[in-house]
């Protein structure tokens, strides 16, 4: 029954791969290995322009890894919060970040949270609801006014898009609100822990200094939208630029240096974190890629239509999830 169930992941991955062709990007360059073991499962990153901040999947407490750009270990940034599952990291304008607190892989959390923290190690707490039911985040953003948005990593179909209904309170909870949902496209890229279906989910977000380049990655791949007035519901309607990321072994952070480098990084001590060179500048302007009503338009690789994932049974899609779970899906654990 397994070998069954291996063929038919197999063969219905497959059929889902049907690669958009990439932007003309560099090929990523590794810029330096991250050789500290307490970063072993790094999940999220950001860049001041001198230094990166990195956080670890998960955990007992807040840690905030301070690297410089030799991936060295400079300090840590600690709280003694206990978090459920933290997934990403996002800087806003005055420094501070923002760590998502939203991992849910067994759908069973009555909220989630967000924690904000100084340079100095000071914490707050915002706990959020969605408003229908658990879901399983592992993506931050934050526009240019601070407000965050949620992406959701989802097996069966395209990532919704949350924001808070509206100021967020401490502790709160503050209730979420659905502003849309974006369905990538399955590619031929090769990495990730998941094989095919490992290339339509979510595990990671940034956007740019000025806020008008957002971006998503997935274990395989990152998708850079076009944000010109910081509006991110709106930019993630639009048709994406897709810059290939091979070859990481579970890929689950991405961050934006300020002159537009795109970084990305594997969970895993001895990884690198890589660059791709002026990835910000492949993002054509949103007037040549969709209106902010989510039409589709053309891509910068010259294709049109929509990004959706393409259209097989929903039974096949279905067979492929439990293939993949029966083959090792089960090993992306939460602690707790």
């Amino acid at each position: 029954m397994r070998l069954l169930c291996v063929s038919v992941l197999v063969a219905l991955s497959a059929l889902l791969t049907t690669p958009a062709r990439a932007a003309q990007a560099p090929a990523p360059e590794p810029v330096c290995k991250v050789g500290e073991k307490r970063l072993g499962e790094l999940s999220g990153l950001v860049s001041d322009g001198d230094r990166w901040y990195a956080i670890n999947d998960g955990g007992t407490k807040i840690e905030i890894f301070v690297l410089g750009k030799d991936c060295a270990l400079q300090r840590v940034i600690s709280n003694q919060a206990d978090p459920y599952d933290v997934e990403d990291l996002a800087r806003d304008a005055d420094g501070t970040l923002w760590l998502a607190d939203t991992g849910d892989n067994r759908k069973q959390r009555d909220t989630v949270a967000l924690h904000a923290v100084t340079p100095q190690g000071k914490g707050t707490l915002y706990r959020l609801t969605y408003p229908d039911g658990q879901h399983d985040t592992e993506a931050l953003l934050l526009d240019r006014s601070g407000t965050p948005y949620l992406i959701t990593k989802n097996v069966l179909g395209s990532a919704e898009i949350y924001r808070p209904t509206g100021k967020l309170a401490s502790p709160g909870p503050t209730v979420l609100e659905k502003v849309g949902s974006v369905a990538l496209k399955s590619t031929d890229t090769q990495g990730g822990p998941v094989g095919g279906i490992g290339s339509v989910l979510v595990t990671g977000a940034a956007s740019t200094a000025d806020g008008k380049v957002v971006a998503l990655r997935t274990y395989t791949d990152a998708y850079l939208f076009s944000a010109p007035d910081g509006d991110v519901a709106a930019a993630l309607k639009r048709e994406p630029v897709r810059v290939p990321l091979p070859g990481e072994k579970q890929g689950e952070a991405i961050a934006f240096e300020p002159d537009g480098t795109l970084l990305s990084a594997s969970e895993g001590v001895g990884e690198s974190i890589r660059a791709v060179r002026g990835a910000a500048g492949l993002v054509a302007p949103a007037e040549n890629s969709s209106d902010s009503s989510g039409s589709p338009g053309q891509s910068a690789d010259g294709q049109s239509g929509d990004s959706g994932v393409p259209m097989v049974p929903a039974l096949g899609i279905a067979v492929v999830v439990a293939g993949g779970l029966l083959w090792g899906f089960g090993k992306l654990r939460r602690r707790r």
